[in-house]
């Protein structure tokens, strides 16, 4: 049987929890030789070691770090940046406890013990993922290369072909897994390097991928001989945007996206477009043109069309529902999808106020084969004859105006024939335009009121021949004897 004996002078008071660094036992601080890492806790009360180990973390947050991305970028960061945080809190009440713990000789113990050999809590820390991933997407990513795809340029009749340049791009899954690794395992607190994983982009457009573009599946021209010379300018530009398009499989087109923003900036000019019934001047009038030009030509390329709206009226240079209206405004665009298994390359020029766009690629239709349009009318609203009476201008007066149009409803059906037999006859789509009345302001202002109720009367007619016709009447001299 093993005794423990405490003895003392005749007087004295033993209390196992006194001792150096814990005077009058107090047990709310912590003991003298308790360290954490190289941070001296003695006397520290709980709150106040907690605030020197942030503090010491804090230090570390400072810290430089770089980060390699691909062709030897440097991004700096900190620690703190990728999400340093302390990890083992509960080190300040384990170093709060030694020597206050346990029965009075587990406590004396630990303090005697003390007095020979420190001890060091070590200060552990870790990182938070997210502030890593948030780091490489924000930061880091903008150092990635795009990719330069090969290109294809078609001069005097003649393809030329640019090789493409490889590019790389962070992969940010795998450089999360090496900061963290790099952080955890292998830093040491002080500025350091983490290399990035990159992986490598290559171009479309080889060589022998583009070589096989070289076939004509499609090609319309429409004129625009009746444009002013705004109009002509927006054509022009809104074809030279599309001209060189290089598009390969499965990617899509968008002609609004091509050719706008619609802005004098961008080399547009005002032009006549359809707005509520009316033809306005408005920028990049005439910029349509352009959009149904090439619907005709990717419809007898045979491509996939994605989107395509008529126009609120009709069009004069094409036949009803074979025109593809692009609008901002009304949210309208023409789209299609390459659906060949090869690139394809629009061709678009102008040339004697007419506009024309080629669509080469690699011809698989067999050549018996043979496609065409044909637009059929279902449906014919003439003009009508809208007449406003003005009393603010006297009897006699008459202006003709505003947009006639005839309105419609159509459809295009797309006819094959192989042989020169026909042998499938498909609905391409279904149109309906609007008709635009003609519009008369008469003017009705007389003091005469037999002549104003005549004017009235014709007006009432809703026939503009006549109104002019009353007109005439009421106006010509009196006769003299």
């Amino acid at each position: 049987m093993l005794f423990l004996i405490l003895s003392a002078a005749p007087g004295t008071r033993v209390q196992a929890d006194e001792g150096p660094g814990n005077p009058a036992g107090n047990p709310s601080v912590i003991k003298k030789g308790v360290y954490a890492e190289e941070i001296d806790l003695s006397g520290m009360t709980e709150a106040e070691a907690v605030q020197a180990v942030n503090a010491y973390i804090d230090g570390l947050k400072a810290v430089q770090i770089t980060l390699l991305t691909g062709d030897g970028q440097q991004v700096l960061t900190t620690a703190g940046e990728l999400g340093l945080f302390w990890s083992n809190p509960e080190l300040v009440s384990e170093a709060l406890e030694l020597g206050s713990s346990g029965n009075i000789i587990e406590r004396y113990k630990a303090i005697k013990d003390l007095e020979h050999t420190s001890r060091v809590f070590p200060i552990e820390y870790d990182f938070h993922v997210s502030d890593i991933n948030a780091f490489l997407i924000n930061t880091c990513s903008k150092y990635d290369k795009e990719a330069v795809n090969g290109s294809l340029k078609r001069e005097n009749g003649t393809f030329q072909y640019t090789e493409g340049q490889p590019g790389y791009c962070l992969d940010v899954e795998k450089s999360i897994d090496a900061i963290y690794d790099y952080l955890t395992n292998h830093w040491s607190g002080g500025a350091g390097t983490a290399e990035l994983t990159v992986r490598s982009v290559a171009p479309k457009g080889t060589k022998e991928e583009l070589s096989q573009v070289k076939d004509l599946l499609g090609s319309f021209t429409t004129s625009f001989a009746s444009s002013d010379a705004d109009r002509s300018a927006n054509v022009t530009n809104g074809c030279h945007f599309v001209n060189g398009t290089l598009l390969y499989p499965g990617e899509e087109f968008s002609t609004y996206d091509t050719v706008s923003p619609l802005t004098a900036e961008n080399g547009y000019f005002k032009g006549g477009a359809y707005l509520n019934g009316q033809v306005v001047d408005s920028i990049g009038g005439g910029i349509c043109q352009v959009s149904t030009t090439l619907y005709n030509a990717v419809l007898l390329a045979e491509l996939e069309v994605t989107m395509r709206y008529n126009h609120s009226m009709v069009v004069s240079y094409v036949d009803p529902s074979a025109d593809a209206a692009i609008s901002e405004s009304a949210g309208k665009d023409f789209r299609f999808i390459n659906n060949t298994d090869t690139p394809i390359y629009i061709e678009g020029y102008v040339k004697n106020k007419k506009i024309t766009f080629n669509i080469y690629g690699k011809e698989t239709r067999s050549r018996d084969r043979k496609v065409s349009y044909v637009s059929e009318i279902l449906e014919t609203t003439p003009p009508a004859e809208q007449i406003n009476a003005d009393a603010s201008q006297p009897l006699g007066y008459i202006s003709v105006g505003g947009s006639p149009h005839t309105g419609y409803k159509a459809k295009l059906w797309k006819v094959v024939t192989e042989n020169g037999a026909e042998v499938s006859r498909e609905r391409v789509n279904s149109s309906t335009y609007r008709m635009s009345p003609k519009i008369a302001t008469v003017g009705v202002a007389t003091a005469d009121p037999n002549a104003y109720n005549e004017i009235m009367a014709a007006i009432g007619t809703g026939s503009i021949d006549h109104v002019k016709a009353v007109i005439a009447q009421l106006t010509q001299p009196a006769l003299t004897e």
